[in-house]
């Protein structure tokens, strides 16, 4: 396959003043320069409160904490078609617990994404982990720059090793040359230079080199170390330049004035390579092991300069076998002795230096384009598999009876003969949408519903026209569900997103076991047994939940089926895996952040819990639904969903927009809890929830027509959203369903406990 002609690079950006902006920077003008010169671009993260003059070539901006601005990227991206994106992944730079935010965008990009991972903890945070695993789990190949990051990737995470690649840190292409033209320019003639560059903070180490100075005096009266760069700027933020006026105070202490020079300010690159090629030893006294990259590394030992190091990951591989000198953390002792043996042999200085020059060929800026532009034919090569994932005042308002039944007219005319619409254009259908295999999973959903529950059924007809969807959307080859498809009735992808493969298992699980037709029955179970499995390898935790729900029905119609019995406890306890990673005291939920749909993942946990004869699973599915609720209760006591304009943003509960969708999964998780424990709260709050569509919001606005059925979309901040989409009036039909069931259920529990009263 020949290489891609689109590369879109996706990480930090100059002028911000990081290594990973000068490392995508640099990157990008490499592939640039490439011998078909493919058109590239840069979308830049841009840290919390900070504006950069960006260069022509960074498209786009992502404010780093903005969860909403990962999604619309994610669309512009797809919406140009870009051939491949190359993301640039350092923990740091993404917003969310662990960088999670960048998820929000992986989840929703079409383009294959080959990931470079400039950090690749041993020991990660449980945060961490997931977070990197999903971040691989989206990438079609990742590439790290040093072998014993292909190890950990592996041995910690899991990835396949076919799926990693190793590329040096690519380094500028200059000739080798000795110091003293670049000593004179700079203003060093006559003096041994002791280099050290890159922004300055604690972990650098060059307190040690400090106080090794002293012991290289001895042997080089005329040595200098210059320490070249700027402060880090999340330092200076903290306390200012408090740390580097401890450093020089360090020095006036040790009387080394003369023969430590501090530069600072954030340095460009010709004036780097200046610096480098000025210098007699280039030091990296790193505190810490787990430094996978070096880009000052890279450089250094690429234009052929002696190298005294720490032995950091990065530089135990790129100086082994003599190419530099290796000194333990922290022992100054040792690094002085190491400089000064170098500087009293000079024979072996210059010969350690071009060897190190000849060594590095392979890692030029264009060596390195090259090896990516390989790398990223591979990925575009592959098959489309990547895992998509993809809470005022208030108004008074009348608390309607959910009775009786709202009419299916809305419903019915937003479908035709193919499935539901997806949207509308206020109560019109709108055709240039198409429909999706979630909203006619939701639809057959409705469809058994109404039938469990007695109420009016819909047409056979109409029930068969969204089986039949959901039939045509299994693409076998792939083993997954299809999505999206146009009005021509052409399906738009080969796969959906995880959370739509599990919602129509949850589908095909409640068809199999409460249908009235035996052969819908029949055929559901059929189809779910087939399509199950594949969620053994998904990592959504909704798609998890939406599945179980659909497994719980199955299992209970279907006894002793040990396939999906297993897939069921393997699901639920990684649920609960996912609860006991990011939950704390004051957040006791499965996520860093509310989402959509989320009740739902209580609702699993409890149904889950009921049918295993788990009575801790079922505890912690009421819980975790408990406290959901309470977040999702406005000062004067109305239903507020979490808004989509702060889905999964880590603690935020802002309220707008809200959605149907949330209101109907509260109402059947509620439905569920009481089941589970006979709670009048429930009842209540599953009330409160429905009142939602009547009135009882924000804004103090019905979302319903009550002669057809009809749901408007949500409610902004100042005025409901007029459309009325697939998706609004099946989760007002369900809520309805559900709500009545409970009701009812609830009425006949309290003559019970009466009657058993009477008679004591």
């Amino acid at each position: 396959m020949p290489p891609p002609s689109r590369i879109l690079l996706i990480g930090n950006a100059l002028p911000r003043r990081c290594g990973i902006a000068t490392f995508t920077m640099d990157l990008q003008a490499a592939l640039s320069a490439g011998p078909d010169h493919p058109q590239t671009g840069v979308v830049a993260m841009t840290d919390d409160g900070m504006a950069y003059d960006y260069p022509a070539s960074v498209l786009a901006e992502i404010p780093q904490e903005s969860l909403a601005d990962y999604a619309r990227t994610a669309a512009m991206i797809n919406s140009q078609g870009w051939d491949v994106v190359c993301l640039q992944h350092e923990f740091g730079i993404f917003g969310g617990v662990a960088g999670s935010h960048i998820l929000g965008l992986l989840s929703r990009l079409t383009a294959p994404v080959v990931t470079t991972l400039h950090t690749v903890l041993e020991s990660p945070s449980p945060e961490q982990s997931a977070t990197l695993k999903a971040v691989i789990a989206y990438s079609a190949r990742v590439v790290v720059m040093a072998e014993k990051a292909r190890t950990l990737l592996g041995l910690v995470y899991g990835t396949p090793d076919e799926k990693i690649h190793v590329i040096p840190h690519g380094i500028p292409d200059v000739p080798f040359c000795g110091p003293e033209a670049a000593k004179a320019k700079l203003g060093y003639s006559g003096r041994t230079v002791i280099l050290t560059f890159g922004l300055l903070s604690p972990g650098k180490g060059v307190e040690g080199m400090i106080d090794a100075m002293p012991a290289i005096l001895r042997e080089a009266p005329d040595a200098v170390y210059v320490v070249l760069g700027a402060t880090h700027p999340n330092l200076v933020r903290q306390e200012g330049e408090a740390y580097r006026q401890r450093l020089q105070q360090r020095v006036e202490d040790r009387g080394l004035s003369q023969h430590v020079v501090f530069e600072d300010g954030f340095v460009s690159q010709p004036r780097l390579l200046d610096h480098i090629a000025m210098c007699d030893i280039y030091v990296t006294p790193y505190l810490n092991a787990a430094q996978m990259t070096s880009g000052t590394l890279a450089y250094s030992f690429g234009m052929g300069r002696v190298v005294v190091s720490t032995p950091y990951w990065h530089a135990q591989e790129l100086l082994a076998d003599g190419r530099g000198i290796l000194t333990a953390f922290g022992d100054s002792d040792a690094l002085g002795q190491q400089i000064s043996a170098l500087l009293h042999d000079p024979e072996r200085r210059s010969r350690m230096g071009q060897d190190a020059y000849r060594y590095s060929r392979s890692m030029t800026w264009a060596q390195t384009a090259l090896a990516y532009r390989a790398v990223f034919s591979q990925a575009c090569a592959l098959p489309s598999s990547r895992p998509r994932l993809i809470p005022l005042d208030t108004r008074p308002t009348r608390n309607p009876d959910p009775s009786p039944m709202a009419p299916l007219t809305a419903l019915l005319g937003m479908s035709d003969d193919t499935g539901l619409f997806q949207h509308a254009v206020h109560a019109v259908p709108d055709r240039r949408h198409g429909y999706c295999i979630d909203d006619n999973a939701r639809a057959l959903l409705l469809a058994c519903a109404l039938e469990d529950a007695g109420e009016t059924p819909l047409p056979d007809r109409q029930t068969d026209v969204y089986a039949a969807f959901v039939q045509d959307g299994w693409n076998h080859d792939h083993q997954r569900f299809r999505n999206f498809m146009s009005f021509e009735r052409r399906w738009l992808e080969p796969q959906g997103s995880e959370d739509s493969h599990g919602r129509t298992v949850w589908a095909l699980g409640v068809c199999s076991a409460v249908s009235a037709s035996p052969p819908r029955r029949s055929w559901a179970a059929h189809l779910l047994r087939a399509t199950a499995p594949a969620v053994a390898r998904f990592t959504s935790p909704r798609a998890h939940a939406f599945t179980l729900l659909g497994l719980n029905a199955f299992c209970e119609s279907h006894p002793h089926h040990h396939g999906i019995e297993a897939l069921r406890t393997d699901l639920a306890l990684r649920l609960e895996d996912q609860l006991q990673t990011f939950a704390t005291p004051d957040w006791p939920w499965f996520e860093p952040g509310l989402a959509y749909d989320n009740a739902r993942l209580c609702e699993a946990l409890i149904t889950t819990g009921r049918s295993t004869g788990s009575k801790p699973m079922v505890d912690r599915g009421l819980e975790t639904l408990s406290w959901l609720v309470g977040m999702q209760r406005a000062e004067g006591g109305v239903f507020r969903p979490v808004g989509s304009d702060t889905f999964g943003r880590v603690g935020c509960t802002l309220p707008f927009d809200q959605q149907p969708l949330e209101a109907a999964a509260t109402i059947a998780a509620c439905r569920t809890a009481w089941l589970a424990d006979g709670r009048a709260v429930w009842v209540d709050e599953a009330r409160r929830a429905f009142d939602w569509f009547h009135g009882a919001n924000d804004l103090g606005l019905s979302l319903i027509d009550e002669g057809t059925g009809s749901c408007r979309d949500g409610l902004h901040p100042d005025r409901r959203n007029e459309n009325r989409g697939g998706e609004s009036v099946v989760s007002y039909l369900l809520a309805a369903t559900d709500m009545r069931r409970l009701q009812r259920d609830a009425a006949a529990a309290a003559d019970r406990r009466r009657t058993l009263a009477e008679i004591a």
